[in-house]
């Protein structure tokens, strides 16, 4: 658990400040869940901690540790040791909580498509990779507060706030990814520009980058908005951290927006004082709890985003 608590310290403090507003069996949890997600993602990238990329190696070196990780998540829950912190409380979180190898392996299908160096060609393909790296991590999380496998109304909702935290790392990290041989704007995006995946990029072309920052954040809020449905079935203590979060993480996305094309020029952040400011408005919105829906109306659900057969 302490290096749990560590992990999500370092690796990001946005979920940390919102971790602290469980109660807290559902925040020691959280930061269970947490630290398997981290580990996953450092052993797929060859990072430490969410820092900058390894070397990637070829092709054959990516789905090898992409392979690692299927084979430890697959020791945590039978429940056999695996020689990593992150992976064993994995197994327990798991098993106190009913979580699936289906649902893990939505999550490392993300790391997958990475090792293969895939990009989107359309904007169901983005989504698509935003419910593998964080739409399953988002209904993985609502079992872990208590919500139930039949709850598909809220399970749905809780997917479309991973969907929601994704879009914003897009947003914010186009640039950073690019340099790491990354995209994951859409192509046909992209086309309509005349560009080249890389090019979108290149200082020259960062005013016509942010003209398609309208668009992206646009999306991130529609499914923003109706994660707040789901949150208002939560308990209080779990409502109020979950809405903290999403006005943690939409932020960010505004803030890209906001910046226009100096929003590469350094990474986007949100401030400590910033982050009190959305954990009190959080707390405010937890007490009401009178969600919009979004100005689209919503008729879609979690298995949207999963891959169709071949994909």
């Amino acid at each position: 658990m302490e290096k749990a608590r560590i992990a999500i310290k370092e690796g990001s403090q946005s979920f940390a400040a919102a971790s602290k507003l469980f109660d807290r069996d559902t925040r020691e949890r959280a930061w269970l869940l947490y630290a398997w997600c981290r580990r996953c993602d450092d052993i797929a990238d060859n990072q430490d901690k969410g820092g900058p990329l390894g070397d990637q190696g070829d092709l054959k070196d990516a789905e090898d540790r992409v392979q690692a990780i299927r084979v430890l998540t697959r020791r945590a829950f039978e429940e056999q040791p695996t020689a990593d912190p992150a992976f064993d409380g994995f197994g327990l979180v798991a098993d106190e909580c009913g979580l699936t190898m289906d649902l893990a392996n939505d999550m490392i299908g993300g790391f997958a498509l990475d090792a293969g160096r895939w990009q989107p060609s359309n904007e169901a393909d983005m989504l698509r990779y935003c419910y593998h790296v964080a739409g399953s991590v988002g209904v993985m999380m609502a079992l872990v507060m208590g919500v139930s496998p039949e709850d598909g109304e809220t399970l749905d909702r809780a997917c479309d706030l991973g969907l929601a935290f994704q879009i914003a790392n897009i947003a914010r990290d186009i640039v950073e990814d690019a340099e790491a041989g990354r995209c994951y704007l859409p192509a046909d995006w992209l086309a309509e520009k005349g560009w080249q995946p890389g090019e979108h990029a290149l200082p020259e072309n960062r005013d016509a980058l942010a003209s398609l920052m309208p668009q992206l954040i646009g999306l991130m809020e529609k499914h923003e908005q109706a994660s707040k449905l789901g949150a208002a079935r939560l308990r209080f203590r779990q409502r109020w951290a979950v809405l903290a979060a999403a006005n943690i993480y939409g932020a960010i996305g505004r803030k890209v927006l906001a910046r226009g094309a100096a929003a590469w020029n350094q990474r986007t952040r949100v401030r400590r004082v910033e982050k009190l400011r959305h954990v009190l408005a959080a707390f405010a919105e937890a007490l009401l709890n009178r969600p919009s829906p979004p100005d689209q109306p919503i008729h879609w659900t979690r298995h949207d985003f999963r891959p169709v057969t071949g994909w």
